[in-house]
């Protein structure tokens, strides 16, 4: 999944990045409200970090745009402002979640994947398509029992599909939430990892939609 961290402090924001692709997730940094608006309404986000003391526009302010521009992403405030009075305003103000600092990185992490479970429709952390089984909590995946063993490239393409069942996904967006946005961008190799996961999981599971993407049926 594609995660925006929004944090003006360069050490806790790199280490909330590092904690978040250590989990297999792909996460960029944004450090000013600016900078986090532009970003937050014009590239896809699959989860939203936002912390609320941020230089040239205040968070607050970044939410309340993003809700106003229709950008429905989920947003989790983490903010040192632990008043129950600025809990409640961020959430008024369109947060799907507020967690406060200092936090355990543990806490944000199990609280962003019910945000990424509950955009999704999926409500238990095992994502369950036919035979096959996705563990949110420990990335395990399981076809017909047994595990199989991917590559992190690979597993975030199946990851994807398996979080938006029933729905054609294009290359382009599968592209745009594999890859960062400064990493050379190809999407002909999106074949090749759709390629190699049906040898692993047999060729029935994910469909190919002819000239818009590719598709994983939930029955």
């Amino acid at each position: 999944m594609k995660i925006l961290v929004v944090e003006d402090e360069i050490t806790l924001g790199e280490q909330i990045i590092d904690g978040l692709e250590s989990n297999g997730w792909i996460a960029e940094l944004s450090r000013d409200g600016i900078d986090a608006l532009y970003r937050a309404t014009s590239e896809p986000w699959d989860v939203i970090v936002l912390d609320l003391g941020l230089p040239k526009l205040d968070g607050l302010t970044v939410l309340k745009s993003i809700r106003d521009e229709n950008v429905n992403t989920p947003v989790v405030i983490l903010s040192a402002r632990n008043e129950l009075t600025q809990r409640v305003e961020g959430l008024n103000a369109g947060a799907d979640d507020y967690l406060t600092k200092p936090f355990q990185m543990v806490e944000l992490i199990a609280r962003l994947r019910a945000q990424l479970r509950r955009s999704t429709g999926n409500a238990s952390p095992v994502i369950q398509v036919q035979e096959l089984s996705l563990d949110t909590r420990t990335s395990n995946v399981l076809w017909q029992g047994q595990v199989v063993d991917l590559t992190a490239l690979e597993f975030k393409v199946l990851s994807y599909l398996m979080h938006n069942t029933d729905k054609v996904i294009s290359r382009t967006e599968l592209v745009e939430h594999i890859y960062k946005q400064d990493f050379d961008r190809d999407s002909n190799t999106i074949e090749v990892f759709i390629g190699r996961i049906r040898r692993k999981i047999g060729n029935d599971v994910i469909k190919t939609v002819r000239g818009l993407g590719y598709r994983i049926n939930a029955n």
